[in-house]
Parts: structure tokens; sequence; C-alpha cells
């Protein structure tokens, strides 16, 4: 059951962090060929937190 709520939660977040970082890129005008580089550093910098979040969350429990 909790890991069905952290898995929707991790989705919308990361849904919800892709799209600031496109308003980002998109406000300060960085060029194409930079922009894979900035969403891979962003997905995989959340991407750890949301593990640490579930293993806390896991050890808590």
């Amino acid at each position: 059951m909790i890991i069905a709520i952290v898995v929707l939660f991790s989705v919308f977040y990361l849904f919800q962090i892709n799209r600031m970082t496109y308003a980002l890129c998109a406000q300060k005008e960085i060029p194409e060929e930079k922009q894979p580089k900035i969403y891979r550093t962003i997905n995989v910098l959340i991407t750890i937190l949301l593990i640490s979040f579930y293993l806390e969350m896991m050890f808590t429990i």
C-alpha cells in the first residue's frame, strides 16, 4: 500500500519538477544543446531524493 502511494507521489513530483525545469530553461533562454544535461542532472538528483525518502519511510514504519 505504501509503495503505491510513494510511486504515485514520485511520478507526480517528477512531472512537476520537469515542468518547472522547462519554465526555467525558457525563461533563462538556455540553449537547446545544454538542456538535456540540465534535465538529466535535475532528474537524477530528484530521483536520489525520492529513493532516500522511500527508504526513510520504510525504516520508520
